[in-house]
C-alpha cells in the first residue's frame, strides 16, 4: 500500500526500475499477465505512478501508459545508466529549492532523450516524474534502439552475462501474452508457427481476434432482426415488453465492451492492434448510445400518448413526440462531445464540426426545418385536431392525420390532399368541424298580388312550425320576418341555428320544415314568385325559392366523417 517514492529523479528511476524488476519476476513465474489480479496489481500501481500520463488519451490511458512503462525498461536495459550519486537526490532536490538556486524542474538521462520532470500542477504536483513527452514517445525510443543488445558485465574479462536487473524478452512478451491463465496454458499448447508475429500480432492472436469480430457482428445482425419485429408488434400491444426492447441497444453498447476486454485479457493485445481495437468498441460504444438515448425517449413518448385523455394521431401527441425527439437529439449531442473528448478529440474541434456539420444539414434540408418550425407552430397554436373538416384554400375535407412534415386531409371528393406543415402554418382555415351549430338562412319570395292576410297566416304557420324545434338552443331563437318589398316580389326571409351540428340530421328537419311551408302555402293559396334570384350555389328546394346557407354549412360535418 506504499506510494512510489517520487521525490526526486533518482528515488524516481530507482523505483521504477525496481518495481519493473518485480513485475519480470512475476512474469516469468505466471506465465500470463492479469493486471487486476493480488500479485501484479500493487506492482503494475507502482511502475505506473512513476509515469505523468496527463496528455494521453483518457480512453487509453491504462494501455498506453503500460506499454510505456515495458519500452522504457527495455531502453534501460540497454544504456548506460549514470552511478547513483550522479543523479539528483533528496539532498539536491531541498538544495535547489533555497534563494540562491534555481529549483530542479527536469533532469535527463545523459545519452538518451529520457526525461524525469518535476509536476508544477495538479494531484501529483511537485512529485518527479517521466514526462508526458518521455511517456507518449517511449514506443519510438524502444523501436530506435531495439537492435541494440541488452548490457552486459564482465565475467572473466568477456561480456557475456547480463547485468543485474535486465528483463530479457519482456516487450516481446507483453505484446503476446494472455491475460488469463486457462488461455495461457491453451497458447503453449499451439505449434511454434502460431506464435510467428505479422503486423505486430501473433497467428494465433489474429485468428482469435478475426473469430471474436465476426461473432460481435453475427451476434448484433441477429439480434436486431429479433428486436425490430418484436419491438413492431409489443408498440402497439403492450407498452411494458414494448420499454423491455430496450435490450437490443444495450447489448449492443455491452458486445463491444466485452470484445475490447477480451482482446486485452484473453487475446493478448497490447500496442496499436489494441489501441485500434479500443477506438472502434469505444466508437462503436459513443454510436450506440445515442441509438439507446432515442429508443428510451420514443418508449416515454408512447408511454405518455397511451393515455386516455390524448389522440395518438392529434396535434397533442405529435408536440409529444417532436419533444422527446429534440431532447433526445440534445441529450445525443451532449453524449457525442464528452464521448469524443474522451476520445482525445478536441472540444473545440468538435464544437467547430458541429458548427459546420449544423450549418450543412441545415442548407440542405431548408424546406425539412421549415416543415418542422411548421409544425411546432401548428401544435402551440391547435387550429385542428385529427378527425375534424377544415377549409383551407381549395381543399376541404377531413384531418386523416398530422405528420412532422405534412398534413393529410380527406376531401369530401375522397380524394387525399398532403399540404405541407409550413403552408398550413401560413394559411388561413376555416374549422368546420368546431361549429357548435349549422345556421341557415333562406328567402321566400312571394308574389306581390298575394293579399296580406294570407301572408300573414303563412309567417304564423312558418314560426309555428319553428317554435321549441329539432336541435332548438335557447340561446339561439329562429327568426322569420317579412323583411323586403322586391321590385317583383314580397321577401320572407328564415333563420335558425341546429345543435348539435350534425349535418345529415340537418338536412333530415330541413327536409321536412320546407314539406311544412309547402303545405301552409298550399292551403292559403300562396304560389312562389317565378322570378327567382338564388343567394346561394345551391337550392335546398325547386319549391323554395331562394335558399342561402351561412359559410361552411354545405357538406359533411366532423359528427359524421363517412360521409
Amino acid at each position: 500500500m506504499a506510494p512510489a517514492d517520487t521525490s526526486s529523479p533518482r528515488a524516481t528511476l530507482t523505483t521504477f526500475i525496481e518495481a519493473c524488476n518485480e513485475f519480470n519476476q512475476l512474469r516469468l513465474k505466471e506465465r500470463f499477465f492479469d493486471r487486476e489480479s493480488a500479485g501484479f496489481r500493487p506492482v503494475v500501481r507502482r511502475i505506473l505512478d512513476c509515469l505523468d500520463t496527463s496528455q494521453l488519451p483518457a480512453y487509453a490511458r491504462l494501455d498506453q501508459a503500460a506499454e510505456a512503462a515495458v519500452c522504457l525498461k527495455e531502453v534501460l536495459d540497454r544504456v548506460e545508466l549514470p552511478p547513483e550519486s550522479e543523479i539528483p537526490g533528496s539532498d539536491e532536490v531541498a538544495a535547489s529549492e533555497t534563494e540562491d538556486s534555481e529549483p530542479l524542474l527536469r533532469w535527463q538521462i545523459p545519452g538518451t532523450r529520457i526525461v524525469i520532470a518535476r509536476v508544477l500542477e495538479g494531484p501529483q504536483s511537485h512529485e518527479y516524474l517521466f514526462s508526458p513527452g518521455t511517456v507518449e514517445r517511449a514506443p519510438d525510443y524502444f523501436a530506435d534502439l531495439a537492435g541494440i543488445p541488452y548490457r552486459t558485465v564482465a565475467a572473466d574479462g568477456v561480456n557475456g552475462q547480463f547485468r543485474p536487473g535486465v528483463s530479457e524478452g519482456l516487450h516481446r512478451w507483453y505484446v503476446s501474452a494472455p491475460g488469463n491463465r486457462a488461455m495461457a496454458v491453451l497458447v503453449d499448447r499451439l505449434p511454434n508457427w502460431t506464435r510467428d508475429r505479422i503486423g505486430g500480432l501473433a497467428l494465433w492472436q489474429s485468428g482469435g481476434l478475426f473469430l471474436s469480430v465476426l461473432a460481435s457482428l453475427l451476434l448484433i445482425s441477429i439480434l436486431y432482426r429479433f428486436q425490430r419485429k418484436r419491438a413492431r408488434e409489443f408498440r402497439a400491444t403492450n407498452l411494458v415488453r414494448y420499454f423491455l426492447t430496450l435490450w437490443f441497444p444495450v447489448v449492443v453498447i455491452a458486445i463491444p465492451l466485452v470484445l475490447k476486454t477480451f482482446a486485452r485479457d484473453f487475446l493478448g493485445l497490447r500496442g496499436a492492434p489494441l489501441y485500434v481495437v479500443d477506438a472502434v468498441a469505444n466508437v462503436s460504444v459513443l454510436l450506440a448510445v445515442p441509438v439507446l438515448v432515442f429508443a428510451l425517449s420514443n418508449r416515454i413518448a408512447e408511454t405518455i400518448i397511451s393515455s386516455p385523455n390524448m389522440n395518438p394521431r392529434g396535434l397533442d401527441a405529435q408536440f409529444v413526440r417532436i419533444v422527446s425527439k429534440l431532447t433526445a437529439v440534445v441529450a445525443s449531442v451532449a453524449v457525442l462531445l464528452e464521448g469524443g473528448q474522451n476520445l482525445g478529440i478536441p472540444l473545440t474541434t468538435l464544437l467547430a464540426s458541429a458548427g459546420v456539420g449544423g450549418l450543412a444539414v441545415a442548407l440542405a434540408a431548408q424546406d425539412t426545418l421549415k416543415n418542422l418550425f411548421g409544425t411546432i407552430m401548428l401544435m402551440a397554436d391547435k387550429p385542428f385536431r385529427v378527425g375534424e373538416r377544415i377549409v383551407v384554400g381549395k381543399y376541404d375535407g377531413i384531418v386523416e392525420d398530422i405528420g412532422l412534415r405534412s398534413t393529410r386531409i380527406r376531401l369530401l371528393t375522397g380524394h387525399q390532399a398532403t399540404i405541407p406543415n409550413d403552408e398550413l402554418a401560413g394559411s388561413d382555415i376555416e374549422n368546420v368541424g368546431r361549429r357548435p351549430y349549422i345556421r341557415r338562412v333562406s328567402d321566400l319570395h312571394v308574389p306581390l298580388d298575394t293579399p296580406r292576410e294570407r301572408i300573414e297566416t303563412v309567417l304564423d304557420r312558418i314560426r309555428e312550425s319553428l317554435h321549441n324545434h329539432e336541435g332548438h338552443h335557447p340561446d339561439f331563437p329562429p327568426r322569420v320576418f317579412f323583411n323586403e318589398f322586391n321590385p317583383d316580389s314580397f321577401n320572407i326571409r328564415i333563420i335558425y341555428w341546429y345543435h348539435p351540428p350534425d349535418y345529415w340530421k340537418f338536412l333530415a328537419f330541413a327536409e321536412r320544415l320546407n314539406l311544412e311551408i309547402f303545405r301552409a302555402f298550399e292551403e292559403q293559396g300562396v304560389t312562389f314568385s317565378r322570378a327567382v334570384r338564388l343567394s346561394s350555389a345551391s337550392a335546398a328546394s325547386p319549391t323554395l325559392a331562394s335558399v342561402a346557407v351561412a359559410s361552411g354549412d354545405v357538406g359533411p360535418s366532423s359528427a359524421d366523417p363517412s360521409a
